[in-house]
């Protein structure tokens, strides 16, 4: 039950009295370039301020609630949840954690409150939160924008046989395993046009399909949805798709812990089913650990059910923190970094190869999908946010070693040698990442059905099974990328930072997760 502590009372003389912040809690990096490139408006008349706070425990934190009290600050806080809310307005927020909080008009026109210093932990407050997050009305969120290519490329483009065919599904849908009664889950900002839809299923002979929206309006379609759709379902045509407005994350503030609503009740609706991520919520650096506790809980109580989820791992060349329109960040250190969801530990994330195949779309080789002349390639890289796994403990032991790693597989992503699709009624061909990452959504709903008709179980939480897989199974899991790169890493033997363990053959992979569910491993 969701507790809500309203304040009745008047702080004490010492609490207004607001001192200026220790020089060492400045925040630096992309964070620093989006306040320095907006407009500082000055102190925050914000209202309904908030920041997260990472619990060390899942009991009622009641050391926060009588804390918030005293300073005329609410707590929101679930039974069972390791994360609360502290909100109110900015400036009993500022008092209480010491330091500035100001209004800023981004480069856009958005206006957002935000402090330039990261909270503290209050001395009262170390038995029950273990990490603040940051004081930040505003999220800079995106989705992929790179442009889909004519048919008129040599290749013209991967049919979906094709696709099935590079990545060994042939054998699986030869048996029937098409998705059927498996759902995938599409979150999304942009909508769909059904005629484009109708149009891809016809034009290579697969049935026809209506996708199920809830959660709110889309944006107008952009092509990034259609293109989610078209390829899931050209590798699982007989499985459910629906797509999840994830408009509502980005009005207003709070960004994070609506996320982890708009999980939860997708999790609520659809037990068990497979979520495709072809969105962002700002880089790593923009946040703290903290900030993403509600979308970790969500996930993690998702994949108790039976989901998996795939996310993109971005298509800025491992430079996901550079600012876009935002901000403008010169080039250095600073833009290297992670989508803030494609860091999870909880998320399967998906890179980017560009491929190579017969006429037949029987594979040949792949590289690290990497476009120099466009500056745009695979993600990947190191989590400026959480601890390395212990599923990932083996690969690159000298490459920050108490960091989670990305990507954790790969699939085509290269314009040029991507996937045939239809968008207002003209033949294109997908690319990006965002195409990698819905592939291995369809991937994951044909596995499912062989799991369960097998006598199996769901795939649940992949990456330990993949990272158990890829060290040693009956048969080969993985095709090995190890030529190419991206602005920050190369690829190269067994895990890398472009490509994780490599592309799949998917046959192969689903009898080897088969008989690790009956190993008991």
């Amino acid at each position: 039950m969701l507790a809500v502590l309203a304040a009745s009372v008047l702080v004490f003389a010492a609490d207004l009295r607001a001192s200026p912040p220790p020089p060492d809690t400045a925040i630096t990096g992309p964070y620093a370039y989006l306040l320095a490139n907006s407009t500082d408006l000055g102190p925050s008349h914000d209202d309904g301020a908030q920041l997260t706070l990472a619990l060390h425990h899942r009991n009622r934190p009641g050391a926060v609630f009588d804390w918030a009290q005293r300073r005329e600050l609410a707590v929101r806080w679930q039974q069972g949840d390791n994360w609360a809310v502290v909100e109110g307005t900015a400036q009993n927020l500022a008092r209480a954690f010491d330091v500035e909080v100001h209004d800023y008009r981004g480069r856009r026109g958005r206006v957002f409150y935000a402090s330039p210093h990261q909270p503290q932990v209050p001395d009262a407050l170390r038995g029950d939160v273990e990490e603040v997050g940051r004081i930040l009305g505003y999220v800079p969120h995106h989705t992929s924008q790179l442009p889909m290519v004519p048919l008129d490329v040599p290749d013209k483009g991967l049919s979906p046989a094709a696709l099935r065919h590079t990545y060994n599904v042939d054998p699986l849908t030869a048996a029937g395993y098409t998705g059927k009664g498996v759902t995938i889950v599409f979150f999304a900002f942009d909508g769909f046009a059904q005629a484009d839809l109708d149009l891809f299923a016809d034009t290579f002979g697969l049935p026809r399909f209506t996708p199920e929206v809830v959660g709110g309006e889309l944006d107008a379609p952009r092509g990034e949805t259609t293109m989610d759709l078209q390829v899931a379902h050209a590798v699982a045509p007989d499985a459910r798709k629906v797509v999840v407005s994830a408009r509502p994350t980005v009005a207003g503030d709070g960004t994070f812990e609506k996320v982890g609503e708009m999980f939860a009740e997708t999790d609520r609706r659809y037990p068990g089913a497979v979520w495709s991520l072809s969105i962002g919520w700002g880089c790593d650096k923009l946040v703290t650990a903290a900030d993403l506790a509600p979308v970790r809980s969500a996930l993690a109580a998702a994949q108790a059910n039976g989901t998996t989820a795939f996310n993109a791992s971005g298509d800025l060349a491992g430079l996901e923190c550079r600012g876009g329109g935002e901000w403008s960040s010169p080039p250095g250190q600073d833009d290297i970094g992670l989508d803030t969801v494609a860091s999870l530990p909880e998320i399967t994330d998906v890179g980017g190869t560009t491929l190579s195949t017969d006429a037949d779309g029987r594979w040949l080789a792949e590289q690290a999908w990497f476009d120099v002349p466009l500056s745009v390639g695979t993600g990947g890289g190191v989590s400026a946010l959480f601890d390395r796994p212990v599923w990932q403990r083996d690969v690159l032991p000298d490459e920050n070693p108490g960091r989670r790693l990305t990507p954790d597989v790969a699939a085509v992503a290269d314009p040029f040698t991507g996937v045939r699709i239809v968008f207002q009624q003209t033949p294109l061909v997908g690319g990006g990442t965002s195409q990698s990452a819905p592939i291995w959504a369809g991937f994951a709903a044909v596995m499912n059905q062989y799991l369960l008709a097998n006598g199996g179980q769901p795939l649940g939480e992949l990456n330990p099974k993949l990272y158990r897989i890829a060290a040693g199974a009956p048969l080969p899991g993985f095709r090995d990328v190890t030529l190419g790169g991206n602005a920050v890493a190369d690829a190269g033997a067994g895990y890398d930072l472009v490509t994780g363990l490599g592309t799949p053959d998917v046959d192969n992979l689903v009898r080897n997760l088969l008989a690790l569910e009956e190993s008991g491993q």
